[in-house]
């Protein structure tokens, strides 16, 4: 069991016998709940959950046409637009979307020297949308991803099983087999700690795809071919130390919990790497959660990748990386962050630090990249002050 206390969850003994009465109480007076909806409640319009508190961040440089067969799902919510490449294009969005749109004019205009922390021609550009959002929650999708289908045909509302994945807590502390404990139908296994079944705030939902699977350059040319058809109907918490490849093609966070980590780095135009910045951010708040005892889900919701990337291209961009990586993510399985590292900037700034020191023998890149980590926290810090006592410090 882990308690929270200044942001940061510590091991404490385990809970005393009546508390672990009371969560087993609890559990069956949830399957009381569980009945079939009346006709009455079946019928009654459903409100889009979050609508005040989660924005929709799309990168994109291409009119958002892909917009229309997501309207359905996406029209009650805000969008922020971030538009890379020439700024003196006009990006047509359809009409009935309320958006406020960004061009690099407007990222310049905004951060001053610090805007060159944002990434230019590529979609690490996103990352700016986060900074600038006001709401808790942040829900971003490539504009290549369409709506898709489960095996029953209907279409998956990719952002309704993202605000269930992150409105429920993870179990990152011991891995339960029936996946998500707390998805209809489901529940914790026998032999599951009851000391740990309260779970711990879910941070990240990250959702996968169908058609174009994500994969690298050398994949790519050897499956050419290769398509995603198999719908796996779970969800998953990534237990504590384990990293993962984060995409953030369909991925969800509550800006509130890790959104100063959610920096996508410095990739395109000027760097030596691209296609690292999903991933780069994912290894950071991976590190991040375990240490703040926050949660990381993946798996539901689906998108369909509709367009598959130029293998060739995607090798110039990745292939330091994929000698890079052999070293970057042993750095990061065996990175330690301090006790005192009890906020999110804080584990960032250290880890921009042990970046600098242990990985810019990698290359000088990490050297840049470090300091850039740095400006980002900045950055974010002064479009987001902290809150006290109901006013802006």
């Amino acid at each position: 069991m882990y308690s929270h206390s200044s942001s940061i969850y510590t091991p404490i003994q385990p809970l005393p016998f009546n508390r672990i009465s009371q969560i087993v109480a609890s559990s069956f007076q949830v399957i009381m709940v569980l009945e079939p909806a009346t006709a009455t409640q079946a019928a009654a319009p459903a409100m889009p959950q979050l609508k005040d508190e989660l924005d929709i961040v799309i990168p994109t440089i291409r009119n958002l046409d892909f917009l229309e067969m997501w309207r359905p799902f996406f029209q009650p919510y805000h969008l922020i637009i971030v538009q890379d490449g020439d700024p003196s294009k006009t990006i047509k969005v359809p009409p009935g979307f309320d958006y406020e749109l960004y061009n690099r004019n407007d990222i310049n205009k905004i951060l001053g020297p610090k805007a060159s922390c944002i990434s230019f021609k590529d979609s690490a550009c996103r990352c700016f949308g986060y900074m600038v959002s006001k709401k808790k929650y942040i829900f971003t999708i490539d504009d290549d991803c369409f709506v898709a289908k489960d095996p029953s045909g209907k279409a998956v509302n990719a952002l309704e099983q993202h605000i269930k994945n992150l409105l429920c807590p993870s179990t990152p502390f011991f891995f339960n087999t029936l996946y998500d404990p707390f998805r209809d139908g489901a529940d914790f296994v026998r032999g599951y700690p009851f000391s740990l079944r309260e779970g711990v705030p879910t941070a990240v939902s990250h959702g996968l795809w169908l058609n174009i699977p994500d994969y690298d350059a050398p994949t790519q040319l050897v499956k050419p071919l290769e398509r995603n058809t198999r719908f796996v109907d779970a969800v998953l918490t990534i237990p504590k130390g384990t990293l993962f490849p984060m995409c953030g093609m369909n991925l969800a966070f509550d800006r509130d919990l890790i959104g100063p980590a959610m920096y996508f780095g410095l990739m395109g135009d000027g760097q030596p790497i691209g296609r690292y910045d999903d991933m780069w951010a994912g290894w950071c708040v991976k590190v991040i959660c375990d240490h703040l005892g926050l949660g990381v889900k993946t798996g539901l919701p689906y998108i369909y990748h509709s367009k598959a990337s130029n293998p060739f291209v995607n090798l110039r961009k990745e292939y330091k990386g994929i000698f890079w990586q052999e070293e970057i993510i042993p750095f990061f399985q065996q990175v330690v962050l301090p006790k005192d590292c009890t906020t999110v900037q804080k584990c960032y700034i250290e880890l921009a630090k042990q970046v600098k020191e242990k990985l810019s023998k990698v290359d000088p890149y990490f050297d840049k990249l470090g300091d850039a980590m740095v400006t980002w926290i900045k950055a974010w810090d002064e479009l987001n002050p902290p809150v006290l006592n109901g006013k802006a410090a």
